[in-house]
């Protein structure tokens, strides 16, 4: 059966805030979700194919991305939200000036914003959850915001594999507020899963 197709191509950038108190306001009924993952996950891609547009930018660099970026989306016959593209986390190449600089910005955002109401958290379906990525698992959940993960890079691993994989995973104590949904932004493969799983979220 061919998934049903909802792209959200009615997106646009809003802001880059690379401070606290550039921060840009809440709206009342505007929802946020935001993106989070190691700097090497494929986040921007994701966004990208999620998007279908090339909105937020891709380099070789990991760990380019030092802001926070906003995007309003508007979807026909459904709510309009913002993605909300948090700077990649783990890079060991970034000083610790840097990773400060990070901590403090990401902790504005994630401990004061009302209208974030789910956290995407991106993890590379070769790896499954670093150490990292549970850190960051722990602080979301003290900070009370519900956490879905996305595997990426799925094109990496051999189609046969992927269901026994993602129950390993799940077993090993990751913890999404569903069943996770793997992707590969190169060949789209769950994509439109997860833009059915962010409709079905945002209007329930």
């Amino acid at each position: 059966m061919t998934e049903k197709k909802i792209l959200f191509t009615h997106a646009k950038f809003e802001a880059s805030c690379f401070k606290p108190e550039q921060l840009i306001p809440e709206q009342e009924l505007i929802p946020e979700i935001a993106v989070a993952g190691r700097s090497n996950v494929g986040k921007s891609s994701l966004i990208n194919a999620l998007l279908n547009s090339r909105l937020a930018k891709t380099g070789q660099t990991p760990g380019k991305t030092r802001s926070i970026n906003f995007y309003r989306i508007d979807i026909p016959d459904s709510k309009s939200f913002r993605l909300v593209d948090l700077p990649g986390y783990g890079y060991a190449a970034r000083s610790k000036d840097e990773r400060n600089e990070w901590n403090r910005l990401v902790s504005s955002y994630m401990r004061k914003r009302e209208s974030l109401k789910l956290v995407l958290h991106l993890v590379d379906f070769r790896h499954g959850l670093l150490k990292n990525d549970k850190e960051l698992q722990e602080w979301i959940r003290s900070n009370g915001k519900n956490i879905f993960v996305v595997f990426t890079k799925a094109d990496k691993i051999a189609h046969g594999k992927w269901k026994s994989m993602r129950e390993e995973y799940v077993r090993a104590g990751m913890y999404s507020f569903d069943m996770p949904i793997i992707t590969s932004s190169e060949k789209r493969e769950g994509i439109d899963s997860l833009s059915e799983f962010i409709v079905k979220f945002l209007n329930d």
